[in-house]
């Protein structure tokens, strides 16, 4: 089995710019209320110190509340912006796609609004991209209509890791990912484990592929082929 480790530059490398190849990454939450999906996301942040934009629209804060800001362990300033209609999400994630001293902009968007259409999606990817800041759309209760993004998931919860200090503790978290359309990577399934650094080694989310019949090679991905993206 091979194993695909999923490591952003740490921090203090390349200062406030985005990773090279930052573009639209689409998120469906599997379960509509399940904090999988922003769990994923902010694992895959760059790890610098630049702030990012935050934004959810009215339905999104009514039926899956507001991020828990002190409890995210983002090294990141957060720039947190309420709003009521998808319209205006859209129209604020796009403006903060102009700075290029963001970290990366996210955005939750509850159902599917007519306004969110390929066109939609188009300006977010080639904003994001001509700015090099990570852009991640997060979709609740959604269907998967047409869409620009480069990258789209599928993301559930799974039990947590083994905590090897205390087996009746949670350990690292663990996530079921389906990656049904990319522009840049070959689409999969994967259980995702996030590790934290230590001693100021970078934080990774190791992505140990699954096989056939969706069972786990005794290593449980930990070794084997990995790749840095």
């Amino acid at each position: 089995m091979r194993s695909l480790r999923l490591q952003e530059k740490p921090a203090g490398q390349a200062g406030r710019t985005a990773p090279h190849g930052a573009t639209l990454s689409e998120i469906f939450a599997t379960n509509a209320v399940d904090a999988a999906a922003v769990g994923y996301m902010l694992a895959r942040l760059p790890q610098t110190d630049a702030p990012i934009l935050w934004v959810q629209d009215r339905l999104t804060r009514r039926e899956s509340g507001r991020p828990y800001l002190a409890g995210v362990g983002t090294r990141h300033p957060i720039i947190m912006v309420d709003l009521s209609r998808a319209a205006d999400v859209l129209w604020a994630m796009e403006d903060g796609l102009r700075c290029r001293a963001l970290g990366a902009v996210i955005g939750e968007v509850w159902g599917d609004p007519p306004i969110l259409d390929f066109t939609a999606t188009k300006r977010l990817a080639m904003r994001s991209e001509a700015a090099k800041v990570p852009c991640w759309l997060i979709r609740r209760a959604a269907a998967e209509n047409l869409s620009a993004a480069r990258d789209r998931w599928r993301v559930s919860s799974l039990p947590s890791a083994p905590n090897p200090h205390d087996p009746q503790a949670s350990g690292a978290p663990r996530w079921s990912l389906d990656l049904f359309r990319s522009r840049r990577l070959k689409p999969g399934q994967w259980m995702a484990e996030y590790e934290r650094g230590k001693n100021g080694a970078p934080d990774r989310v190791y992505q140990p592929a699954a096989v056939r019949d969706g069972s786990l090679a005794a290593s449980d991905g930990q070794a084997g082929q990995r790749a840095t993206g």
